[in-house]
């Protein structure tokens, strides 16, 4: 299938804002890494008149899919962790093209994990682990079980991906195999949870338990990054927050994150006065 892409890449390769191309081949009979395609081209543009443009091609009975992608778009998607498959394809993926080393240099970035990328990814999967973990609570204690089995194997999962960025590695797709090396507690308790006999009602008490304990000694960790960003000012009101470049990232899981960090003593508040004698606003501040 290269042979019949190569024409399709190197005109792309001869423009002057391409970066790097990189060529995904199908691993498994039905690939849902690749969108089901046999082949993925990936290419890294410095700019492009859209952020992401996708076009399909058929040749006999094969399919390939081209990917233009802005170097800005990449970056965010590694940062914030919101497509996940692409990490595999710069993993897996073949470099066919590269620009001044530009994909030599992003394999080995990826490799290599910088910090501040996990703690924003960290911080970004603890809100989402906090909103699903007590909304599955609420369904739990209502005696909703099936709406609180769903909400606990996504916070499970959640965890789990957590688990693998604490280690200092991406998550991939196949998280579950990850944590079973890393984190075999985690692992065990997802088995409990699908595989187990128990009545789901015990399944389920069972592991808001344990949730409960692995969220607590994973809290200050998961709230490294938004308590560092909030000691950059004296003190905070909800719509500065919502409008900080980075915690905008973490979109309607801020407010319930910051609640939850409030009754652990990781987030304060200060009420200040309003034109109201009954009526305080609320201003948020970390104790430096």
């Amino acid at each position: 299938m290269e042979q019949i892409l190569r024409p399709i890449y190197q005109e792309r390769a001869s423009q002057e804002s391409t970066l790097g191309v990189v060529l995904v081949e199908k691993r498994e009979k039905v690939s849902p890494i690749t969108d089901t395609f046999d082949s993925i081209l990936l290419i890294i543009t410095k700019e492009n008149e859209t952020s992401v443009y996708t076009k399909h091609y058929t040749y006999l009975d094969k399919k390939a899919a081209m990917h233009i992608v802005t170097e800005k778009q990449l970056k965010k998607w590694l940062l914030l962790g919101t497509n996940r498959k692409i990490v595999d394809w710069l993993f897996h993926g073949r470099i066919v093209y590269d620009r001044n080393e530009f994909m030599a240099n992003l394999k080995t970035e990826l490799k290599d994990y910088p910090f501040y990328g996990r703690k924003i990814k960290m911080g970004m999967e603890f809100s989402k682990l906090i909103r699903r973990y007590l909304e599955g609570k609420v369904f739990f204690e209502g005696k909703h079980y099936l709406d609180a089995y769903h909400h606990i194997v996504e916070s499970l999962h959640h965890l789990a991906r957590l688990a693998v960025l604490e280690n200092g590695l991406p998550p991939e797709v196949t998280v579950w195999a990850q944590v079973k090396q890393m984190e075999p507690a985690i692992y065990k308790l997802y088995e409990e949870l699908v595989l187990s006999d128990e009545a789901l009602e015990k399944r389920l008490e069972l592991l808001f338990l344990a949730s409960e304990f692995l969220i607590h000694s994973r809290t200050r960790d998961g709230a490294q990054h938004i308590r560092e960003v909030m000691e950059q000012k004296d003190r905070w009101t909800i719509q500065e927050l919502h409008e900080q470049e980075e915690l905008r990232n973490y979109s309607s899981n801020l407010e319930v994150l910051i609640e939850f960090l409030i009754e652990k003593d990781l987030i304060s508040v200060e009420n200040v006065k309003t034109k109201s004698d009954e009526i305080f606003h609320r201003y948020y501040y970390v104790e430096s």
